[in-house]
């Protein structure tokens, strides 16, 4: 592994950590120093929507002030697979999200969804922006 490659590296650790920021911070622009705008995001697997990056944002902004407490993603190991190029990598994040909802009694309940977050990452002028977002879930408690 050479300089680069490990600049590129924390580079893709921090747009990984921008983005469960502002999901977590509701500050859904900063979105889009994450993502390409043509970028394809797919939630289905936890009850989403998989769209273009500008639907899906719109649909976070949305969705996600239903839950009372969402503010405490986090994020273990990163595994990066770069093209020869250099200029694309696919980066898997294990992700572990538990939030609080409105149990419908007056009260709350803790929800959680545990699993992968695959990007495909590009190199932009901007920097590292993710073109692809599939977030899989590999667990859930509580729903």
């Amino acid at each position: 592994m050479d300089l680069q490659q490990l600049l590129d590296r924390a580079e893709i650790a921090d747009a990984i950590t921008r983005y469960t920021l502002a999901v977590d911070e509701g500050d859904f622009d900063r979105l889009d120093t994450v993502f390409t705008p043509a970028a394809h995001i797919d939630y289905t697997e936890s009850g989403g929507v998989a769209d273009v990056f500008p639907v899906v944002k719109g649909w976070l902004a949305e969705a996600l002030p239903g839950f009372s407490t969402y503010r405490i993603h986090m994020l273990g190991q990163i595994s990066y697979t770069f093209a020869d190029d250099g200029n694309e990598a696919a980066v898997a994040a294990y992700f572990h999200n538990p939030m609080r909802i409105d149990d419908g009694k007056g009260g709350e309940r803790v929800v959680e969804v545990g699993g992968l977050y695959r990007h495909t990452f590009v190199r932009t002028p901007a920097g590292w922006r993710s073109r692809r977002l599939h977030e899989q879930v590999v667990w859930t408690r509580g729903f």
